[in-house]
């Protein structure tokens, strides 16, 4: 027995040993640097399911069981670019005003119904489509749908709704003129896209739109562009595409009408030349500064080199107007760029809101890294910037609801069903030498419109000195229009 224990001892202190030197050999972690990073996780997106209903509604699902819950989208091919002349907002208003009464129920009957399911239904538009999107337990589906199926197909518009909503937004476009922050966008997409181009219109229009709306606008507009020629149902969640089909068929299968050739909003021309604007705005506590012209589509070839361009200059925390205006200077609490791309060709755009007494400073700082990105990218920072879009893209399908915006956005611009599963792999092909010639072809900034939105007295005379071209002054009534 003590034989035993003796080499059962023995055994352990030997085992001990090589545990200790093991220990031993690998040594504390390397601080001084940071980790490697590895690869991105592997997505693997589920297949899309497609079926079509007798009236030719297109229905798209995508399985997802984690949760008892279904995400019921209705996606329309008609949004804010759609609007006619002369009566910008139009369609917003229209989506708007879908869930505020159809069917036998008014706004506050229908807003109950729906919270007693445990159920979310929500209405919007954007520039290139509208949408009724449903989030609903998978028990209280055969309730929820013909909800869903009034304010689609059978809203009532009522007059007393629409007052209401119409005194909101003109109420909300008046207290808009007293934030930088938010009359800034506004006057830039003036200034770039002109008052006859939808985009230089936001897409809730202006106080004179507002002010002329009719019901029978609204009816009008529903009548002609909410057709099913125009739409796709698309479904992610707890349910089997046999199941769902029968219901929705039963909701949304005698919705009837024809859909027209949609007109595509016409290219804007380019900023012909480098121009500054001061929308005087007193007393302002920061100025705003936005600097840009007109880009590109969603459809241009060079999407995915943009992406990782625009991440190395300002689609990041770690980008390099961030960390020039924020980090190194204190100008801003934030400083970033954007490539707003839409059917047609949206706006490139950078901007902060800065210190009012450093307002040339920060500019002069933007301009410095405009120019300095049209220079070859080192690759280190290359790859730096494509494992940031990387790593983070698995994050963008998450939920029922990030799913089904991803199918949303493959409809409205016609993207292949293997877009999603290919798109690292498109971003990691992304070369130095693409990103420079992207660049010297979409960033110019003797070109470039810039606004500023703030104290002129306190801020003309430092811009001026920069000698960055022309300088106008403008109201804040006349940047955002009436």
């Amino acid at each position: 027995m003590n034989r035993r224990l003796i080499c059962f001892m023995t055994l352990l202190s030997v085992l001990c040993g090589f545990i200790s030197v093991s220990v031993v050999a690998q040594g504390p972690p390397d601080r001084s640097k940071p980790p490697m990073i590895g690869p991105p996780p592997r997505l693997n997106l589920p297949e899309i399911q497609k079926r079509t209903l007798s009236n030719g509604l297109a229905v798209w699902l995508v399985e997802s069981h984690e949760v008892p819950l279904v995400q019921i989208n209705l996606l329309l091919k008609a949004g804010a670019g759609d609007d006619p002349a002369g009566k910008f907002g139009l369609a917003s208003l229209t989506a708007a005003m879908l869930d505020e009464g159809a069917g036998s129920r008014n706004a506050l009957e229908l807003a109950d119904a729906v919270d007693f399911l445990g159920a979310s239904l929500a209405t919007t538009a954007s520039f290139d489509a509208s949408a009724v999107r449903l989030n609903v337990p998978v028990a209280r589906i055969k309730d929820a749908l013909p909800l869903m199926a009034d304010v689609v197909l059978r809203p009532t518009f009522p007059d007393a709704e629409l007052e209401r909503l119409r005194q909101e937004r003109l109420t909300a476009l008046l207290q808009a003129k007293d934030d930088p922050a938010s009359v800034a966008p506004l006057a830039f997409a003036r200034i770039v896209f002109g008052t006859m181009h939808r985009y230089g219109t936001g897409i809730a229009g202006t106080e004179t739109t507002l002010k002329g709306f009719t019901v029978q606008d609204l009816k009008t507009f529903h009548a002609s562009m909410y057709q099913p020629g125009n739409s796709v149902l698309l479904v992610v969640g707890d349910v089997k595409l046999d199941a769902i089909v029968p219901q929705l068929e039963m909701q949304f299968g005698a919705w009837k009408g024809t859909s027209s050739a949609r007109k595509p909003v016409p290219q804007a021309p380019q900023v012909a030349q480098g121009q500054i604007t001061i929308v005087d705005m007193p007393g302002a506590a920061q100025s705003q500064i936005r600097i840009g012209w007109v880009g590109v589509p969603r459809s241009t070839p060079d999407y995915f080199t943009i992406e990782v361009l625009n991440t190395i200059l300002g689609g990041s925390f770690t980008s390099r107007l961030n960390q020039n205006l924020r980090e190194e200077h204190q100008y801003s609490y934030g400083a970033s760029s954007r490539f707003d791309m839409r059917l047609s060709a949206g706006a490139f755009q950078a901007g902060a809101g800065v210190q009012t007494d450093k307002t040339a400073e920060a500019l002069k700082e933007f301009f410095n890294e405009l120019n300095g990105i049209l220079q070859p990218i080192p690759e280190e920072e290359l790859a730096k910037a494509k494992n940031y879009v990387a790593l983070g893209f698995p994050s963008e399908f998450e939920t029922s609801g990030d799913m089904s915006s991803k199918m949303e956005e493959m409809v409205v611009y016609n993207l292949p069903d293997r877009y999603f599963g290919e798109y690292v792999d498109n971003l990691r092909k992304v070369s130095s030498a693409a990103v420079q010639k992207v660049a010297a072809t979409y960033i110019q900034p003797k070109r470039f419109a810039v606004v500023v939105v703030g104290d002129r007295k306190v801020i003309e005379q430092g811009i001026r000195a920069l000698n960055l071209g022309p300088v106008r002054v403008m109201s804040v009534d006349e940047a955002v229009g009436q």
